[in-house]
């Protein structure tokens, strides 16, 4: 890789870990088409889905475990959460990361595009308007909680996702999590989905070293800043952001797969 190139995988992974700290995602949302059109654009050498869905995959590790390390101090993780969607989410992500291998190019982009669609719909879904409550007083759906974060589990493990851009409005919308509790929450449900993404994506040849070492470094500095600044904004702008970021990676990835 030359140094523009390496500049270029840098700042997308810096911007989507940036991002994705701010917001509790796993910056796949972002990084996904950033890195599949970008280099391209400026005239470098581009990457196919696979090994855009694999360099996601690492970075999506790296940039939720360091927003974890943040958001742990806050006081808004909650353990039974982690334990029922992580464990479920680590199951789901390593099928579909390993799984993906099976699918062309084309097919990969499609579930991404599916993806979006589901997480720009559940945005603009009416939420709950309490955002703050203790743990004791949390009350949601387990059962339904582990299926649905399974399933989401193995749509985000194909395109190498974590999968919070469909489980923070899940939490919001269909369990009626609270905000703060949902966006420090689901960065640890995201780094256990990454963990069986990254993994089936390694086993299967998918990930570029190289490329995923930069996208590694960019999110170990980018997301704890991301996290930090998230704490102090308020909630109903990370609400908006989130949801303009998800339709507007929605209509570009959908142009692409029509025409």
């Amino acid at each position: 890789m030359d140094l523009s190139f390496i500049i270029t995988v840098f700042v997308i992974g810096f911007i989507g870990s940036l991002l994705s700290g701010m917001l509790g995602i796993g910056g796949a949302i972002i990084n996904y088409p950033m890195l599949l059109y970008i280099p391209v654009l400026l005239g470098l050498a581009g990457f196919n889905a696979y090994e855009v869905s694999g360099i996601v995959a690492v970075q999506v590790f790296f940039a939720t475990l360091s927003g974890v390390l943040v958001y742990r101090k806050g006081g808004y993780l909650n353990k039974h959460l982690i334990v029922i969607m992580g464990i479920s989410v680590l199951v789901g992500s390593f099928i579909g990361g390993y799984g993906s291998r099976f699918l062309t190019e084309g097919g990969i982009n499609l579930v991404y595009g599916i993806l979006a669609v589901i997480a720009s719909v559940m945005m603009f879904l009416p939420k709950r308007g309490k955002d703050e409550i203790n743990d004791d007083d949390l009350q949601y759906h387990r059962g339904l909680a582990a299926i649905l974060t399974m399933i989401v589990g193995i749509g985000a493990g194909i395109v190498g996702a974590g999968g919070a851009f469909l489980l923070v409005p899940m939490m919001l919308v269909i369990l009626k999590i609270p905000t703060r509790v949902t966006i420090a929450t689901s960065l640890a449900v995201t780094f256990m989905s990454s963990i069986g993404a990254t993994t089936g994506k390694l086993v299967t040849g998918q990930v570029p070293f190289m490329p995923a070492l930069v996208i590694a470094a960019a999110s170990l500095i980018a997301s704890p800043l991301g996290a930090t600044a998230g704490k102090k904004m308020n909630v109903k702008w990370l609400q908006g952001l989130l949801a303009l970021l998800i339709l507007a990676t929605t209509i570009k990835i959908w142009f692409n797969i029509l025409y």
